[in-house]
């Protein structure tokens, strides 16, 4: 067995879609396609299809099984590695390979960096772009990192328990973990007390999902529980007692987002905090907003896009998807004017009172729905003026429909962070070829370690 891959299960796996019956098989590969798997090519002799293998890396020899097909080639997990890459380290947690939480803990983080910057700079090329400067990849401390995330739970009778966890590789079931390496404020060790606790709630097989979100203060916990039905006074009472003893706010979600509230306060704000503390800001968000997951980063990207900013005292910036005022609050420290614009009118709300609390009365916060309403920019009062500067963090769906329209807005430099690298480089592009930017630099965020998933950054100058 090498990095904690278990042995093979020589009993052949029957795929639904498949009568005969997969058999493990050798393979080699010599690249990893975007999402970490290793590539095994199609053959004519012996005739095989081509496969995708989670757990296996470039440049190693394995065992591989075939799981299922996924269109033109099939999905595949290695059973056994024959011969290890340089890059192939033994995987931290004792979940990894069942679980789905994370992909890559079997590959170096170096490797998992580079390869990650693999990814941005061929999403580029394919647009015919090429930064004038790439980047260093922003990094920080890969383990105990992640501030939210979201855990099913399960009543599995076949186990007499319930089960709590990320999502298995099989997203048909949840993964029984005993802790986890990646979660912040020591969240991992809550997983088997929450287990054990709502194994003794009446409401137990009506609780699928539960969010942890983590400010930056030790008590600054929160569990937020899905509950299919109504709360009795018994299990609001054992509720309450298990965020006392394991110092955790519990917060309870009927129904949507709006029904969020806290157990222990029901009527109260129900804020955490965190704090950017070189731009002296400390920002509330409710457990269900979004914030950005890996407060290291979080830190150092904010860093890094107002140095690629280039930002003056008396400069005018716009931010687009400006969520809670993550990077309009830093922003407002040091210009004229901000004006940040998000489409959730609960986080431009929660942007304002963030605003005020920090005692910044240069930003203002406006509430659209930027793909739609912000197309009609002649409308907008917040375009009565130029914008010296934009800053644009959409979702991983990206901005083509604002990019394409950007002639209105025009600014001298924009900084782009992006959550897709596809999506990056296709709007790029847009910028590029249509509206006369220069691309001048480029790289990847390390936000989330040990997955797939590509957070990057770029500049461009009019």
């Amino acid at each position: 067995m090498v990095g904690g891959v278990d042995p093979p299960t020589m009993s052949p796996i029957k795929h639904r879609r498949r009568r005969q019956p997969w058999t493990p098989e050798p393979g080699t590969s010599e690249a990893l396609d975007r999402t970490g798997r290793a590539i095994v090519g199609k053959s004519e002799d012996p005739p095989r299809r081509e496969a995708r293998v989670d757990g296996a890396l470039a440049g190693e020899r394995f065992m591989f099984l075939r799981t299922e097909r996924e269109g033109e080639v099939d999905r595949a997990r290695v059973v056994e590695v024959l011969e290890p890459a340089a890059e192939r380290v033994e995987p931290r947690c004792v979940h990894y390979g069942v679980c789905g939480g994370c992909s890559l803990m079997h590959m170096h983080p170096d490797a998992q960096v580079a390869h990650k910057q693999a990814v941005l700079l061929g999403d580029l090329e394919r647009h015919g772009l090429q930064p004038e400067t790439v980047l260093a990849p922003v990094r920080a401390e890969p383990w105990g990192y992640r501030r939210r995330a979201r855990l099913g739970a399960k009543w599995v009778a076949g186990k007499g328990a319930v089960v709590v966890g990320f999502r298995e590789k099989d997203h048909r079931f949840i993964a029984r973990l005993a802790g986890c390496e990646i979660l912040a404020g020591n969240a991992g060790a809550l997983i088997t007390p929450l287990a054990d606790l709502i194994a003794t709630l009446d409401v137990m097989a009506r609780l699928p999902q539960i969010e942890v979100s983590i400010g930056d203060d030790p008590d600054d916990r929160a569990l937020v529980l899905r509950v299919l039905d109504p709360l009795g006074a018994d299990d609001r009472q054992r509720l309450l007692e298990f965020g006392e003893r394991e110092r955790v706010r519990v917060f309870v979600q009927p129904s949507g987002l709006d029904s969020v509230y806290e157990l222990a306060d029901p009527e109260g704000p129900g804020l955490l905090h965190y704090r950017l503390a070189a731009h002296q800001l400390e920002l509330g968000f409710r457990p269900t907003d979004f914030v950005q997951v890996n407060p290291a980063i979080n830190d150092a990207m904010i860093d890094l896009a107002l140095e690629l900013l280039d930002l003056e005292p008396g400069q005018r910036v716009l931010d687009l998807f400006c969520g809670l005022g993550n990077f309009s609050l830093p922003i407002a420290r040091r210009v004229a004017e901000v004006v940040g614009i998000e489409g959730d009118a609960g986080l431009v709300a929660r942007a304002q009172a963030n605003a005020e609390a920090n005692g910044l009365t240069n930003v203002r916060f406006a509430s659209c729905d930027i793909y739609g309403e912000f197309a009609d920019l002649e409308r907008l009062a917040e375009l009565d003026r130029p914008f010296d500067r934009v800053l644009i963090d959409p979702p991983r769906s990206g901005a083509l429909g604002l990019v394409e329209r950007f002639d209105r807005i025009a600014a001298a430099r924009v900084v782009m962070v992006a959550c897709s690298p596809e999506t990056l480089a296709r709007d790029l592009a847009v910028l590029v070829g249509r509206h006369g930017y220069r691309l001048c630099a480029a790289g990847i965020i390390d936000m989330f370690p040990h997955t797939a998933h590509v957070e990057s950054i770029a500049m461009l100058q009019r």
